[in-house]
């Protein structure tokens, strides 16, 4: 439960950053991947933290998945 609590506060404060960023950015775009200032650089780890982060929600879920099968009785 203690998990699950920190895991939606998280959430939580991850979703309003988002928000609070979306105005700022207007219709520009947040990274600049064209390589000037270093901007190429920023989009490239950006991308590698976004499938990372994809990643280990899937590891996580199908985790989960396997405990919940594992609990219920054999049939």
């Amino acid at each position: 439960m203690r998990t699950l609590r920190r895991t939606l506060l998280v959430s939580a404060l991850l979703a309003l950053g988002a928000i609070g960023l979306a105005p700022a950015a207007g219709a520009q775009q947040i990274v600049d991947a064209s390589g000037e200032r270093g901007g190429g650089g920023l989009a490239f780890v950006l991308m590698t933290l976004l499938v990372m982060l994809m990643w280990a929600a899937l590891f996580f879920m199908d985790r989960i998945r396997r405990r919940r099968q594992e609990q219920q009785p054999s049939q």
